[in-house]
């Protein structure tokens, strides 16, 4: 995604969550940056089509309403009540965890732009919630996939990308065409045809391993109609599996955490206890038992402990 949509796209957001009021079209590309760019009325109105299917793609509730029965046309607004998240009860450990969380994903930039774009609304009369502190983003992803990938959405592209499945450690190339990008339980998919198989499929955006090409022209793929891509992701969200690992004696208490104890054991000479735990997404658990290094070592699965094997051999570049 360009720079200029995804700060559009912000904005928007901003405009929509920050008042009580059902905001007509032709207000919102008054109102909003990006907007007053269009050269046509129907230029605007295709990319303000645009930009509510991708909010609602992502999962923002965009309400859409009349202020009264005199207003002649429909506006849009975000409900702060389901935009927001309900109360979340956390343990001292756990909020400063949190609080820490926080701070290292605060964007100044978009919070700056947040505060002017709030400025702007109470200048152009429009009732404002009071505070800021619901608009002002807090986390964004990482993928390197997520902008070609979202881009080619919206552009209606079909894509190649190389992409290792959980258990394997060599990547294939897939050829997708994406209908959209969502988000499900921290982790961001793209749910789209996938050619190779002929079926309908989500792929995990942290598993996407290198460059993602565009392939053919624009507008040549069609999502059909009706489908609810989070259904894609939920339905394939894998069960826990169940886990065997060996933990070193007062080490890696994170992991002793999470499992029930089966007993002590010693490796290598060194004392330490058996844990059984339950994990559903197996290749970011490799990368997490891979950091605690030689106290802990991963006995069941066979697929796992290889994984695990695998990501300290290419820590120290490759050697035994």
């Amino acid at each position: 995604m360009s720079t200029t949509r995804a700060e559009r796209l912000v904005n928007l957001v901003i405009c929509l969550l920050a008042t009580r009021q059902y905001l007509p079209a032709e207000r919102i590309r008054g109102l909003v940056a990006g907007y007053g760019d269009a050269p046509s009325d129907e230029a605007f109105s295709r990319m303000f089509e645009r930009d509510k299917a991708e909010l609602r793609d992502l999962g923002v509730p965009l309400e859409t309403g009349r202020n009264s029965i005199i207003d002649p046309s429909d506006g849009y607004r975000i409900a702060r009540r389901d935009y927001e998240l309900s109360d979340i009860e956390l343990e001292p450990d756990e909020a400063a965890a949190v609080a820490l969380a926080a701070r290292l994903w605060d964007s100044p930039q978009l919070t700056g732009a947040a505060s002017g774009a709030l400025r702007k609304l109470r200048a152009a009369g429009v009732d404002v919630e009071d505070g800021s502190g619901a608009v002002q983003p807090k986390v964004r992803t990482n993928e390197p996939s997520f902008a070609p990938l979202l881009a080619a959405v919206n552009e209606r592209k079909a894509v190649r990308f190389p992409y290792r499945r959980p258990g394997s450690t060599e990547p294939a190339v897939r050829s997708v065409e994406p209908w959209g990008v969502v988000s499900w339980r921290g982790r961001w998919y793209v749910v789209g045809h996938d050619r190779d198989r002929n079926a309908a499929r989500c792929f995990r955006l942290s598993r996407v391993v290198g460059e993602v090409r565009t392939v053919g022209r624009a507008g040549a793929v069609v999502r059909p109609d009706g489908v609810n891509l989070l259904d894609y992701v939920t339905e394939t969200d894998p069960e826990p599996v169940p886990v065997s690992v060996w933990v070193a004696e007062g080490r890696a208490h994170g992991v002793r955490r999470k499992g029930n104890s089966r007993g002590q054991r010693t490796i290598g000479g060194r004392d330490g206890e058996v844990f059984e735990l339950e994990l559903a997404h197996l290749e970011s658990s490799a990368d997490w038992l891979a950091g605690h290094g030689p106290d802990v070592l991963v006995l069941e699965p066979e697929t796992l402990r290889k994984n695990v094997v695998n990501r300290w051999l290419a820590a120290v570049g490759g050697k035994r």
